[in-house]
């Protein structure tokens, strides 16, 4: 669905549940997911149903993640860095949790 337009940039390692990505310097984490082919980064807190990056500019809050040990950060605004831990959220996830 989605394509890179240029393949350019520094190959930076970061892990998301425990796995390495390799992701490129300059993306977000939604996008480092997206890229990796990893299908949805959260599940809804009521029915369970899986949710994945859609505005990719913070206004939807549907790529919530766990960051660094902070939970409900927007992965469309946080770019990445080497070394990074990336968790996908399942349910209700607190800030700063």
């Amino acid at each position: 669905m989605f394509k890179r337009l240029a393949e350019a940039g520094a190959s930076v390692a970061i892990t998301v549940d425990g796995k390495q990505v390799a992701a490129r310097a300059g993306d977000t984490v939604a996008a480092a997911l997206i890229a990796a082919g990893i299908a949805h980064c959260r599940t809804t807190p009521v029915s369970g149903a899986p949710r994945a990056p859609y505005c990719l500019m913070g206004v939807c809050f549907e790529c919530l993640v766990t960051i660094d040990g902070v939970g409900s950060r927007q992965g469309c605004l946080v770019p990445v860095r080497d070394g990074m831990a990336v968790e996908t959220q399942t349910g209700k996830r607190e800030a700063g949790r």
